[in-house]
């Protein structure tokens, strides 16, 4: 059989897959383990579309046909075959399960490989199998939900907690104001792709819980999906205490040193001053809540960290001004969210002890520790 029509299977074991789409159909929606290897880039898409339109489908596919011919055709099956033969066992797909993935099918044959599975339904039947995933998350899992001040560890506890589903990792934000990521935000598709893969492989394991950072309905400019949210509202808060000279140095480490570093290695000519620039228009964007003269203070703070670092001094006086704005603008802001949700509040501890909590006897069946 050349299709393959069980999803679930695909997700579970992790089955590479080539996109054939066009880059601009990838950058829409695309899964986590699909690598975009086109039939057809985006202006020789939109001509085929045109013609298609204008004469037809039998024009269409002769013009298709000629602009993917010759030195053009034997790069993209070329590339096709190099991937297939790093990643036996992979299928292929387009939008709809048809001519693209057929085509690239048959151009693999003729070259000599493998004979490829095309995905039945091709991308659209795969996000329909998603979202009717998605839809059942409430009647499959039991959430609970990591809270606690920003800069506490809640991102390292996910990361040592088996089935946890770190959402803004999947959404490339880190859920404030500061939180914007050097890489841009995936899809919004793309994103909930993501997010029930991953649901979709813990349910495979029988993890009826999972554990998830508490968060509001959007990460920067994702939306946590509807049956998510409703469910986690309604979930127990496990409480992250940590000291705030701690939390100062978790951010220093996270939002100042490691985007400086991914600035630097995408080889800006200032990646400083591109830093500068993110953090001053986040500054910017909380003076409302701030108030002005508050605004003005930690914005005086940023500039002499920055004239400190640029003088050869380090990085020690950004603790100043994350200091100052934990205690101004996130403190009270976490401790008035928390207060209106205290009954949900089922254990609170340092890192260490709601990892303990976590491993407990009580949940031990459910959430375990990664080695």
């Amino acid at each position: 059989m050349d299709t393959v029509a069980d999803f679930r299977h695909l997700i579970v074991e992790n089955i590479p897959l080539i996109d054939v789409r066009a880059p601009c159909e990838f950058a829409e929606g695309a899964f986590p383990t699909s690598t975009n290897l086109p039939l057809m880039d985006d202006k020789e898409r939109h001509l085929v579309g045109t013609r298609y339109a204008e004469s037809g489908s039998d024009a269409a596919v002769e013009l298709g046909h000629s602009l993917v011919s010759g030195a053009v055709k034997a790069a993209r099956v070329a590339a096709w075959l190099r991937f297939i033969e790093e990643h036996p066992g992979c299928a292929v797909y387009c939008f709809r399960g048809g001519m693209r993935s057929q085509i690239a099918r048959n151009w693999i044959i003729e070259a000599g490989g493998s004979p490829l599975r095309r995905l039945e339904g091709g991308y659209k039947a795969f996000r329909n199998y998603l979202l009717e995933e998605l839809e059942a998350f409430p009647s499959r899992f039991d959430p609970i939900l990591l809270a606690g001040r920003t800069g506490s560890g809640k991102t390292r506890i996910l990361g040592r907690v088996s089935n946890a589903v770190d959402l803004e990792s999947l959404a490339r934000h880190r859920g404030s104001s500061f939180g914007k990521e050097v890489d841009p935000q995936p899809s919004q598709a793309t994103f909930e792709n993501a997010l029930v893969f991953q649901l979709v492989q813990l349910h495979a394991k029988g993890s009826r819980m999972v554990v998830l950072e508490d968060e509001s309905r959007n990460i920067g400019r994702r939306i946590l999906p509807p049956p998510l949210f409703s469910l986690m509202r309604k979930s127990p808060l496990v409480v992250v205490e940590t000291p705030l000279d701690e939390r100062v140095d978790n951010i220093l480490e996270e939002y100042v040193l490691d985007d400086q570093r991914r600035l630097s290695e995408r080889g800006l000519g200032d990646p400083l001053g591109e830093w500068e620039k993110r953090i001053l228009m986040a500054l910017d964007g909380v003076r409302k809540r701030l108030g002005g003269a508050r605004h003005e203070e930690v914005r005086r703070l940023f500039l002499l960290a920055m004239e400190s670092q640029r003088g050869g001094l380090g990085v020690d006086n950004h603790k100043k001004w994350i200091a100052f704005l934990l205690e101004n603008y996130y403190d009270p802001m976490y401790d008035h969210q928390i207060n209106a949700r205290k009954d949900a509040v089922v254990f609170h501890g340092s890192p260490r002890e709601v990892l303990e909590f976590l491993a407990s006897s009580k949940l031990k069946t459910e959430v375990g520790l990664t080695e």
